[in-house]
C-alpha cells in the first residue's frame, strides 16, 4: 500500500511516500529555520505561507524520488493536529484536495502518534506493546502502546514541555534557533554540577512531570549573574540543565516500566535527539534488561514518513475521513471521532 503522507505543523513542510507503514520510498523536507532563527523562534503568519509555497512542488518532488505515479498511490495521510493552526490547515486543505481529485481515501494522523511511528521505519521489528517517552517542543508525556492505534497516557508535564525548557533558556543565553540543539552542543564537556537547578515532582502524580521551574531558576541564574556583571559558564549550565530534564524524564520512564511490566522502550519526538537524554535512557534500559528503540536524528525532528507510517496502521483500524476533516491547534493523542 502506498500512501502520500504530509506534515505541516510547524516550520518544515514534509512530503513521503511510504509503503506498507515500514518501508520509506520517498520523504523530502522544506525547511524554513533560516527564516525563522531571524526572529529567534517561528512565526507562525510566515510560517503558512511557506507551506503554501512549498506543498505543491514538494509532493511532485516525492512522487518522482519515490518512483511512484499518482496512480499506484492507494490513501493519503495527514498531520490534522497539533500544531500551529494556519500550518496545520495548508496540509489538511492540500491532502483533502489530493485525496479527492485523485479518488482516494483520506487518512487523518495524530502529530505525536506519527511521533512514535517514527520508531517502526527505523525498526522494522518493533510491534507494540512497548511504553514510549515522547519529548518534544511542546509535548512530553509517557504513553503506553498497547497496540498500533490504542494507547494510554501514563503522565506528561503539568506546564512547560522539555524542548521548550531547552528552547527558552537557549534564547536567553543568545545561541540561535533552533535554540534545543545548540544547548546540547554546548552541554558537551560542561561541568553539571557546577550549578545546582531544582527537579520538580508532582505530589500525588508520580509520573507526572514539571519544567516550569527549573526554566525559571535557569533564567533567573543568567540574568542575576548579568545584572552583576559577573560571567556565566555557558557549558557548565547547558549541562546542568541538561542533566536535570534528563534525570526527570528517565526517572518517571523507569517507574513506568515498573508499573507497566513493559519490557520494550521507545523514545520519539525533536527532543529524542539530545544527546544527554539518549546517554542516559539507554543506560537506565541496560541496567533494566529492557530492550530499547531511537529513532535516527533524521526521524526525531517532524517529518512525513512518520506520518505516512502511522497512517497505514491508522487505515488498517478503519480510521478514515471525509472531506469534512478539519485542522486542530490541541488534540488528544487518544484519539476523540472527528
Amino acid at each position: 500500500m502506498n500512501i502520500l503522507s504530509i506534515e505541516s505543523s510547524c516550520d518544515e513542510t514534509a512530503v513521503a511516500v511510504v509503503q506498507d507503514g515500514r518501508r520509506v520510498l520517498a520523504d523530502c523536507i522544506s525547511s524554513q529555520v533560516d527564516i525563522h532563527k531571524i526572529y529567534g523562534g517561528v512565526v507562525p503568519e510566515i510560517a503558512s505561507r511557506k507551506h503554501i509555497e512549498a506543498i505543491y512542488p514538494l509532493a511532485d518532488q516525492a512522487l518522482r524520488q519515490a518512483g511512484v505515479t499518482r496512480a499506484q498511490l492507494d490513501a493519503v495521510a495527514v498531520t490534522y493536529a497539533p500544531g500551529l493552526i494556519g500550518a496545520v490547515l495548508v496540509g489538511v486543505n492540500f491532502a483533502k484536495a489530493a485525496a479527492l481529485a485523485l479518488d482516494l481515501p483520506l487518512i487523518p494522523v495524530h502529530h505525536i502518534r506519527g511521533h512514535i511511528a517514527a520508531n517502526y521505519l527505523a525498526h522494522p521489528e518493533l510491534e507494540p506493546p512497548f511504553l514510549c517517552l515522547v519529548v518534544s517542543g511542546g509535548h512530553t508525556m509517557l504513553v503506553d502502546v498497547a497496540d498500533y492505534t490504542k494507547m494510554t497516557i501514563l503522565g506528561g508535564t503539568r506546564d512547560d514541555a522539555a524542548g521548550e525548557c531547552f528552547d527558552k533558556i537557549a534564547r536567553v543565553l543568545g545561541m540561535p534557533y533552533p535554540g534545543g540543539a545548540a544547548l546540547d552542543r554546548q552541554a558537551q564537556g560542561g561541568d553539571e554540577r557546577k550549578y545546582a537547578l531544582p527537579r520538580a515532582k508532582v505530589e500525588g502524580s508520580e509520573l507526572d512531570l514539571s519544567f516550569s521551574g527549573l526554566k525559571t531558576a535557569a533564567i533567573n541564574l543568567i540574568h542575576n549573574a548579568r545584572q552583576k556583571g559577573e560571567d556565566v559558564d555557558v557549558p557548565a549550565l547547558c549541562a546542568a540543565v541538561s542533566a536535570a530534564v534528563s534525570s526527570a524524564l528517565v526517572s518517571r520512564t523507569e517507574l513506568a516500566l515498573q508499573k507497566t511490566g513493559r519490557t520494550r522502550l521507545a523514545i520519539a519526538g525533536g527532543v529524542a535527539a539530545n544527546s544527554r537524554i539518549r546517554h542516559d535512557v539507554d543506560r537506565m534500559a541496560q541496567r533494566r534488561g529492557v530492550t530499547v528503540y531511537m529513532p535516527p536524528l533524521s526521524l526525531c525532528g517532524d517529518n512525513a514518513a512518520m506520518i505516512g507510517s502511522q497512517g497505514y496502521y491508522e487505515y488498517l483500524a478503519g480510521h478514515t475521513a471525509d472531506q469534512t476533516l478539519n485542522a486542530y491547534a490541541t488534540r488528544s493523542i487518544l484519539g476523540e471521532q472527528l
